[in-house]
């Protein structure tokens, strides 16, 4: 996975600790006074199932590999065989550079050139910093080319509340619509409301043994225009993932049998997403960067104690 970039601050008294790859930019641990909030992996296995990597140009799938850009039918390589598409972006396996260095923060880098399904240059970074109850994780994408590129942009962090079982966990997801999806996880077009069905999280509901490679849409929002979502432990204390307004898309994941550092696990994943599945075909989600146009984004984990924000 190459280096590891450890993040370690005391911050409004709490003690704080990341760990990020550099092999996809990787957020492989976030610990805030002892609770872990992430999960971690043994050291000898490239990052399982996509944990905590960066997804860009675009998170998620495209179906079939292929998609039209000015009348023309653009083939990427297919990386999800099972089902026939392109999965999770074109840097989920490659090594980063650092940029910029503190001991509460790393900025990595990695460019993105010219290629067959995707005839385009970006610059792209990614900013991991501690900040109050957690992280703040910033996306910046710069189209070097001469040309309008498509982009998107996804994380996939697996989030614990320390050594709470997942089944123990209750769920809540601030959204209004969930996606229908074809045999090969591909939106059929419909966004349903969530009132009266199993994916109505709103009010937080128990994970249970529920299996779960959902995508919800028509996020609630604070005043701010940020999304909130989490996972709470019986105690009350909580994971949040918290997005800025250019996220309008959750994804949540259930993976039975996650390799922990003491042996297979549940694990959850909650992943912020710009975009859905085949963006690049629906344009749901889309951006179009105009040559030297840069676009920013963020996100972040919070850890939320029984007793409430300190």
């Amino acid at each position: 996975m190459g280096e590891r970039f450890v993040l370690a601050g005391t911050i409004a008294g709490r003690s704080q600790h990341a760990v990020v790859n550099q092999v996809g930019a990787s957020l492989r641990r976030l610990v805030i006074d002892g609770v872990e909030l992430v999960h971690d992996y043994p050291g000898n296995i490239a990052a399982p199932s996509a944990a905590g990597v960066v997804l860009v140009p675009w998170p998620n799938r495209v179906a079939g590999g292929t998609w039209t850009y000015e009348g023309a039918e653009e083939r990427l390589a297919v990386t999800e065989p099972a089902r026939g598409n392109a999965i999770h972006g074109l840097l989920r396996h490659s090594s980063y550079r650092e940029v910029g260095r503190t001991e509460g923060s790393v900025v990595l880098a990695a460019d993105i050139s010219a290629a067959p399904g995707y005839p385009f240059e970006l610059a792209t970074s990614v900013r991991y910093e501690l900040v109050a109850d957690g992280l703040r994780v910033t996306h910046r994408l710069e189209n070097l080319g001469d040309r309008k590129a498509p982009v998107a942009v996804g994380a996939h962090p697996y989030l614990r509340v320390g050594d709470t079982p997942a089944a123990d966990l209750k769920l809540l997801v601030n959204a209004e619509r969930h996606l229908e999806v074809d045999g090969s996880m591909i939106p059929t077009g419909g966004q349903d409301p969530v009132a009266g069905t199993r994916y109505d999280y709103r009010q937080g509901r128990p994970l249970n043994d529920v299996a779960l490679d959902d995508t919800w849409s028509e996020l609630s929002r604070d005043p701010d225009g940020n999304t909130r979502h989490s996972l709470e432990a019986p105690d009350g204390s909580r994971v949040e993932l918290h997005m800025d307004a250019n996220y309008g898309f959750i994804q949540v994941f259930t993976a039975p049998a996650f390799p922990g550092p003491s042996g297979p696990v549940r694990a959850v994943a909650m992943e912020p997403m710009t975009a859905p599945a085949n963006a690049f075909n629906n344009g749901l989600g889309l951006r179009w960067l105009a040559p030297g146009e840069v676009w920013e984004s963020s996100w972040g984990i919070r850890h939320v104690t029984a007793a409430g924000p300190r």
